[in-house]
């Protein structure tokens, strides 16, 4: 009897730590399309950046990260625009504005809006270039991975610090246990400690400029980390210009995913970045917000954009 009883609770541990590491037959409950009221914005730094000059032709498009919002692109968005390029730093629904309302929203929605937005841009530029960090990385190779083979192939993408794993013991890859409880936390709460982050005044070397959401999302956490595994799964079907930065001391999103980029990708003009920062305190991550390597890192991409040859899978 005692055994039983043993072996049962063990089959129980086992089933609920499988149930919350896999998410096996997790879906998207929301997933109607939504919009985005920047009158709703917890402040203006929160808003969209939208930079355009009148006949251009050539654009980029910069999507945010999670809980995050266009401010990481304050500096690169200017310097896009100087470069030629009309800007838009979209913000993404249910993104500054109420961290409340924001836990109940999805990737799936989400990543709807960002499609619209980017085939009305596609629809009206030439040229079209997407760069994403962090979630926006992410959410830039699975624009590559939608419309790479199609007519509305964007023209080179861009990702900084983009996840592709959470957690996985066979890659090596753990960037938060907490992921082993967090579905269950989901059945009894959205979010825990939810608030706005106005700059963090504890921040420097410009991480001190950081607007979004702070606190543990949880359902909204866990429909991003499911979507991780389609876009990893997919990374084959990216076949346009491809360039990856990621830090090797990134405290956010383990340096690992970069490689897994590297390997799996199919771009026909794959370029990769490591980058190294020095002590600061920040996770080196958002690398575009940072003053120390903000003007290097965007000459750098501009150089990679506004080249006219490419070599087959050329590395820098």
């Amino acid at each position: 009897m005692r055994f039983t009883i043993l072996l049962l609770i063990i089959i129980l541990i086992i089933v609920f730590i499988v149930w919350n590491a896999t998410l096996f037959g997790y879906r998207d409950k929301n997933v109607a399309p939504l919009t985005v009221d920047e009158s709703k914005t917890f402040c203006d730094e929160a808003k969209s950046i939208i930079k355009t000059t009148p006949g251009n032709k050539q654009a980029i498009l910069l999507v945010h990260g999670f809980p995050s919002t266009p401010s990481v692109y304050h500096y690169s968005a200017e310097r896009f625009h100087e470069a030629g390029l009309d800007v838009y730093a979209p913000l993404l629904p249910g993104f500054g504005t109420d961290p409340k309302q924001f836990a109940h929203t999805t990737f799936t929605q989400w990543f709807d809006y960002l499609c619209r937005y980017y085939e009305n841009l596609r629809n009206e530029y030439e040229t079209l270039y997407v760069l994403g960090i962090s979630m926006g990385g992410m959410m830039t190779l699975k624009l590559g991975e939608t419309y790479c083979q199609s007519t509305l192939s964007p023209d080179k993408l861009v990702t900084i610090a983009a996840p592709v794993v959470y957690n996985s013991v066979r890659d090596g890859i753990i960037t938060d246990w907490k992921q082993y409880i967090t579905r269950t936390l989901g059945l009894f709460t959205p979010s825990i400690g939810a608030h706005v982050v106005k700059g963090n005044p504890k921040g420097e070397d410009g991480n001190e400029y950081w607007f979004g959401y702070g606190g543990l999302f949880i359902r909204p956490g866990m429909s991003l980390v499911h979507a991780m595994k389609s876009v990893r799964r997919d990374l084959g079907k990216i076949t346009c210009p491809l360039f990856s930065i990621h830090d090797v001391n990134d405290q956010t999103v383990p340096f690992k995913n970069l490689k897994i980029i590297e390997k799996e990708q199919r771009s026909s003009d794959f370029h990769i970045l490591e980058t190294e920062m020095g002590n600061y305190n920040h996770s080196r991550h958002a690398l575009l917000l940072y003053r120390s390597i903000q003007q290097s890192l965007t000459d750098t991409i501009l150089e990679f954009l506004l080249e006219k040859e490419t070599t087959d899978h050329a590395q820098t």
